[in-house]
C-alpha cells in the first residue's frame, strides 16, 4: 500500500501485487513530454485491436488447458468471481472520468496477464501460440497504459491514481491456476467490449 507514481506502475509488468496510488493532481507531471501527437487516435486503436482479439486470446487459453475446461466452460470461468476495477462509465461521462477508468482497469489487466503468462510458460511451455498472444496483448496494454499516463497528466495534470492488482496465483494448484487464469480473461472479454463501445462515442480525448 502507498503511493505509487505512473512510471513504477509501468514496470510492474510481471509482478500481480495488491497496492494502491492515491489519485492526486500537481505541477511536474512526469508523462507530459512523452505525449505523441496521435496518442488520441493510437489510444483508440488500441483499445479497438485488444477487443478484436480478446475472444479469441480466451478460445485458445481454453483449447491449451484441456478438459474439463473445454466442456464445462461456463461452470468452472464463471467470472463473477475475478473483482476486476469497476468501470461504471458510459457515453455521457466526462473524458476525465473515463480516462482514469480506463486507467485503473488496465492497470489492473497487464498485472493479470503478467500473473497468466507465468503460469502458462509453467505449465504450458509448448505452446507458442498462446505465449505469442498473451505477450501481444500485454505489450498493447502497456502502450495503452503509457498513452493514457500522457493524456492524464497532459489534459488534468494527474500523474498518481488508486490502482489494484488482483490476486497472485502463486503457491495455487495446477487446476486453480489455470481456472484463474479463465476466470480473469472471460471477464476481460466483457470488459474490453465495454471500454470499446463508449470510447468511440467521446468527444476527442
Amino acid at each position: 500500500t502507498g503511493v505509487v507514481p505512473f512510471v513504477a506502475l509501468l514496470l510492474l509488468q510481471r509482478r500481480p501485487v495488491a497496492g494502491r496510488a492515491l489519485l492526486v493532481t500537481g505541477p511536474g507531471c512526469p508523462g507530459h513530454s512523452l505525449c505523441r501527437s496521435n496518442v488520441q487516435e493510437q489510444t483508440r486503436r488500441q483499445v479497438a485491436l485488444l477487443n478484436a482479439t480478446a475472444q479469441d486470446l480466451f478460445s485458445l487459453y481454453l483449447k491449451c488447458q484441456g478438459e474439463p475446461f473445454s466442456s464445462e466452460t461456463d461452470k468452472l470461468c464463471n467470472p463473477s468471481g475475478v473483482v476486476f476495477p469497476a468501470f461504471r462509465v458510459n457515453q455521457t461521462s466526462e473524458r476525465k472520468e473515463v480516462m482514469v477508468a480506463m486507467y485503473k482497469l488496465f492497470a489492473f489487466l497487464n498485472a493479470s496477464l503478467g500473473n497468466i503468462t507465468r503460469d502458462q510458460e509453467e505449465l504450458n511451455p509448448t505452446a507458442k501460440e498462446l505465449l505469442d498472444r498473451l505477450h501481444n496483448t500485454t505489450k498493447t496494454t502497456r502502450g495503452l497504459i503509457s498513452n493514457l499516463t500522457c493524456l492524464l497528466c497532459k489534459n488534468y495534470n494527474i500523474f498518481q491514481v488508486d490502482v489494484s492488482y488482483g490476486e497472485s496465483s502463486k503457491g495455487k494448484s495446477t487446476f486453480k491456476k489455470k481456472q484463474q487464469g479463465c476466470q480473469v480473461l472471460r471477464k476481460y472479454v466483457q470488459v474490453i467490449a465495454q471500454v470499446a463501445h463508449v470510447l468511440p462515442h467521446l468527444s476527442p480525448l
